[in-house]
């Protein structure tokens, strides 16, 4: 079962990044892992660094797939963006936290889901 939510998770991801480059979203990197966790998505939109969390459910049956971007999850993805900041130089820059929530099929982008 893991590896079939990973395929469904690559998926998910793949089709955000096509949803967010269509919106003129430079994509800097997928699956970014450091000490403190794992980033989904990191873009340039404009002059913003845009962290983005992919979630993907085919049916709304436990909720909408962004309910499952927890105060947890939020903590995990601001602690792994500042690492990664600090790590690329790129501190004082402009930030945002992203949502791409994907139901089946449909996408929803929810920007500055979440605050620093």
């Amino acid at each position: 079962m893991k590896e079939l939510n990973k395929i469904k998770g690559d998926e998910g991801e793949l089709q955000a990044r096509n949803f967010l480059k269509k919106k003129g979203y430079k994509i800097l990197g997928t699956n970014v892992k450091n000490n403190v966790g794992e980033i989904d998505i990191v873009a340039k939109h404009k002059k913003t660094i845009v962290f983005v969390e992919v979630k993907m459910r085919q049916t709304s049956q436990f909720g909408l797939p962004r309910e499952a971007v927890t105060e947890r999850k939020q903590a995990k993805i601001r602690g792994a963006a500042q690492l990664y900041l600090m790590q690329n130089n790129l501190l004082g820059s402009a930030i945002r936290f992203d949502v791409v929530d994907i139901l089946d099929g449909e996408i929803s982008h929810i920007e500055g889901a979440f605050d620093f």
